[in-house]
Formats: structure tokens, sequence, C-alpha cells
């Protein structure tokens, strides 16, 4: 069952136990209530009887008036002439409360037993009653206050049974037609909340497939702030860069290609020059060398990008002293530095802490940091420096006066692959990635400035202090 019929089934479900749970309950505390009103009602309808009655047998010495006293009570419901025209002139009287007309069964009886008057005429006078139910009421002869007998009125408990009923019929009728509507819009409006949730999921489906195909996809639409809104909205950003990786990954296959056969074309040709006699051998094996160590390089920068993307990138963390650290990097870049004609130099250092850190990262973070300055410098400086930022940690800066970065190109020089446009180096693009991913791992930060094209570039990084090592002297 696919997910939009599940939510609807769900929401069905609901729907129909509320409204049934709803109906019940309405008609469980409606009858409660309702009984407990008709019960009042009867037991006020059953004393004012019982004063009618004793004020009639009062006044007539005896029983000789009880029908004169049902009849003008709306009790009396005999088919003779008189008795009927005096209960229809009582029910005229009495008729806005509409309950008499139910013929409610009223028996009276002496202090014996007895039967003096049945409404209903089951039970001839002065025959002996068994247990009667209905409402009971004694009747008194108000000259002496003695008890003459009683009276039980709705003794079939027709009084509950027809306006009870009868009541809660229609109420449950009126109930379950609102119930019905109800559900019906319910239905109308879960069919529409399930489409909704289920339209960007269907969307996001197809959207992945043809992704994982590697088709072109077009972005979702984003038609709400709310989650779904949100999943469309974040699929639509992992689409746009992983299709920017894609693109780059085009680009960087390009530049492998590039890289690997340029030192490859030159080594064959020192090789050739060699063998022809046309090279001098130390030339030629120092042109090689170069070229071997920059296939090196391309290696290693590779191997990095496999360890991250893996997760086997780890950290050897010793203690370090930052300024050897510094000075040895300068050192081995300073041939590199020389054959542009370029000077590279260590700013005096201040008194720095020692570091935990793997020297062999931080040196190889600092060394593309350093690269990328020499690459980008011809003919000028390049100075690198250190400082001690408020006792919490160290600042390290690598800064040219070379060829500078466009601000456009500033948001994006950490992008793995990421070269600018205009650029015409020969680098990979995995430099400053290489170096912030090293940094971070550290604890660290970095970030670039340049103030544009032909301004130069300062790439600063900052490694925490190691509250538990020594501070040593550069």
């Amino acid at each position: 069952m696919s997910l939009r019929w599940r939510i609807l089934s769900v929401l069905v479900f609901v729907i129909i136990l509320t409204v049934a749970w709803n109906l019940a309950a309405s008609y469980y505390v409606t009858q409660r209530q309702l009984d407990a009103f008709v019960s009042e009602l009867s037991q006020r309808e059953a004393s004012e009887l019982a004063r009618q009655l004793s004020r009639a047998y009062t006044a007539a010495k005896g029983w000789h008036s009880v029908d004169a006293a049902l009849s003008a009570s709306g009790y009396l419901y005999e088919d003779d002439t008189e008795h009927t025209e005096g209960a229809e002139g009582s029910a005229d009287a009495e008729g806005d409360e509409g309950f008499h007309i139910d013929r409610l069964r009223v028996v009276i009886v002496d202090l014996a037993g007895r039967s003096i008057r049945d409404n209903f005429a089951e039970l001839e006078a002065g025959e002996m009653t068994r247990a009667l139910t209905g409402q009971r009421r004694e009747i008194l002869d108000l000259g002496t206050g003695q008890s003459v007998g009683f009276v039980y009125l709705d003794v079939d408990q027709n009084f509950l049974e027809t306006e009870s009923i009868s009541f809660l019929g229609e109420l449950l009728l009126s109930s379950s037609a609102s119930g019905l509507f109800i559900l019906i819009v319910a239905l109308l409006l879960a069919t529409s909340l399930s489409r909704r949730i289920t339209a960007p999921i269907s969307a996001l489906t197809k959207a992945a497939q043809a992704i994982a195909r590697r088709e072109d996809t077009t972005l979702l639409p984003v038609m709400s702030i709310d989650e779904l809104g949100q999943m469309s909205a974040a699929f639509n950003h992992m689409t746009k860069a992983l299709q920017r990786q894609r693109d780059l990954r085009k680009g960087l296959i390009s530049d492998v290609s590039h890289e690997l056969n340029t030192p490859l074309t030159v080594i064959q040709l020192e090789a050739k020059g060699l063998l022809d006699g046309l090279q001098a051998p130390d030339r030629a094996a120092r042109h090689i060398v170069e070229e071997v160590n920059m296939l090196r390089n391309l290696v290693n920068d590779l191997t990095w990008l496999g360890e991250t993307d893996s997760g086997e990138f780890t950290l050897k963390l010793e203690t370090c002293d930052i300024g050897t650290l510094l000075t040895s990097e300068v050192e081995r870049w300073g041939a590199q530095a020389d054959a542009r004609d370029t000077s590279l130099s260590l700013a005096p250092l201040p008194q720095l802490p020692a570091l935990r850190l793997d020297a062999g990262r931080i040196g190889q973070a600092l060394g593309n940091l350093i690269h990328n300055a020499l690459q980008h410098t011809d003919q000028g400086q390049v100075i690198v420096s250190a400082a001690l930022d408020d006792g919490e940690s160290v600042q390290i800066s690598v800064e040219d006066d070379g060829a500078g970065i466009d601000p456009a190109d500033l948001p994006h020089v950490f992008h793995r692959f990421y070269r600018a446009v205009e650029s015409d180096s020969p680098g990979r693009g995995l430099g400053l990635d290489i170096a912030r991913t090293i940094i971070e791992a550290h604890g660290g930060s970095i970030a670039v400035h340049s103030d544009g094209l032909g301004c130069g570039t300062t790439v600063r990084f900052q490694l925490p202090v190691d509250k538990n090592s020594d501070r040593s002297s550069v």
C-alpha cells in the first residue's frame, strides 16, 4: 500500500472513531441528563397530584371526587363523554407541558392496599393490588392530618419511555446526520492533506531516481515554509551541490590528465635526450627529479582526497615546537621561491608555546599555503609570521603581494576543486581545502583575506594552545 493510502486510511480511521465516540458520548450524557430531568419532573407531578387528591378527599370526606381530581390533573382517559370532556378540558388547560397526552397510568389505593381508582381500568375497585412501580405519594386527610391512602403515578413507566426514547431517537438521528456531514468534510480534507504530504515526496523520489541514473534533474518547487518545504529546499541545495561536485570532478579528471601528461612528457623528452646524447646527465636528472616530485605531490593530494572521503583521515598528535616547524617549511620552499625570483621569509617570532599537533599534517597544510602564495606571486615577496592570540591560540599568517583574489571568488576558495575562472594557475583547487580540513581537525580555524585582484592575499589560521604543555621560547 502506498504512503498516501496509508496516511488516508489512518486519517479516515481516526475521523470515524472520533465521530462515533462523540455520538456515543453525546447520547450517553444526554440520556443521563434527560433521565434525571424526567425523574425530577415526574416526582413533581406525583407530589402535585397527591396534594390535589388530598384536597379532593378532604372536601368530599371520602373518595367520591377522585375522578374529578384526576380529570382536573389531566390523568383521566376514559372514553365516556363526561370524563372525556373533562380530560380534554384539562388537556387544554395544561397543554403547555404536553406530557399527559402520553396516557400515564395512575392507581390510587387505600391503606390496606385495595384499589380505589385505576385510570386504565385494569384494577377493579376494591381489588387488592400487588407491588406497583412508578412514583408513590401519600394521600392525606387535611382535616385530621392522617394518611388515607397512596397514589402511584406512571405505573407502567410510559412517561420515561415515550418522552425519553422519542427525544433520544431524534437526537441520535440529528447527531448522525451531523456526524455524516462532518465525516464527508473531514474525508475531503484528509484526501487533500494526504495528497499535499505525498506529492512532494513523490517528486523527491522521482528526482532522486533521476540523479541515481545520472540524468539531469530539475529543482523541486518549494510551495511552503513548513517541513515539506524545508525538505524540498534541502534537496534542491543538495542537488546544486552534487551537480557542482560532478562538474568539478569532470574538471578534476581533465586537470589530472593534463598534469600527468605534462611531467610524463618532460620525463620522456629528458630521457630521450640522454639516449641521443643531446642533454647533459646532471641537468636531465634534475629535471626528471623535479617532475617526479610533481607527480608525487599529485598522488599525495589524490590520496588525501580518498582518505577524507572514506573517513580514514586521522591525526598523530604530539607536542611540537611550532617555531621549528615554521622555519623548516620556509626553508623547504626556499628553492621554489628563488626559481620564481620571489622573496620568501619568516618574520621574527615571539615566544610561543609548544602545541600538541600532527607535525606532518600541519606541515602539509602550511606547505599548501606557501605553495599557493608562490604560485600567484612573481618577483614579489611572501612573508610567514606567527603570534600568540590572547594566550588561547597561536595565529599563523602567510601573506603575499601577488595577484590577489576577486571578491566574487572569496566565498568559494575553500571549495574542493574550485579555481577562479580568470585563473591560469596549474593548481588542482585542493590546496586550501586540504589546509582547512587539517586545521579544523586540530580544533582551529582558517580565513582568507584579499582586497581584490592585484592587491595580494593573506591567509591566517589559528591553532589552539594545549593548556597542559610547557611554554617554549623560540
